[in-house]
């Protein structure tokens, strides 16, 4: 197995449309990722926090949880729920993706024959590296 990421994505005004569903489905059916788990998180103007698993989805949601293959691994529990729901905004709508990074997973093969240790791993976020190239080319 590659390495497993998660991404939690969240849409003010609970304006999850799915519209990303097609991006995260054709990541993976080019081999890159495998979607592991997803959860729609929603938080009312009341603040109650509901959390959207493919088994509780309506007809569309289910529909977008289904064409990635998602079959609910029960990887994403009731604290990571309420943890998301917690910090979204009142009228919030926060996408939960677990996923591995499928094209990572003959690396760590190779990794693992050599008797190679991860020691570490971690991400830059993307803005930071973008200003540091830039200053650097400047």
């Amino acid at each position: 197995m590659g390495p497993v990421d998660y991404i939690a994505i969240a849409f003010p005004g609970n304006k999850f449309s799915g519209a990303i569903i097609p991006e995260i489905k054709r990541l993976q059916d080019a081999g890159t990722i495998r979607v592991l788990d997803l959860v729609i998180i929603t938080k009312d103007g009341d603040g109650n926090v509901a959390a959207v698993e493919l088994q509780d989805a309506g007809p569309e949601e289910a529909a977008a949880l289904q064409s990635l293959g998602i079959h609910g691994q029960n990887l994403l529990g009731q604290e990571d729920f309420e943890d998301f729901g917690e910090a979204l905004d009142l009228n919030s709508t926060c996408g939960l993706l677990v996923w591995e990074n499928v094209w990572a997973a003959p690396f760590v093969d190779t990794v693992r024959d050599a008797d190679g240790i991860m020691l570490a791993a971690g991400r830059i976020p993307a803005d930071i590296v973008e200003e540091t190239m830039a200053l650097a080319a400047s």
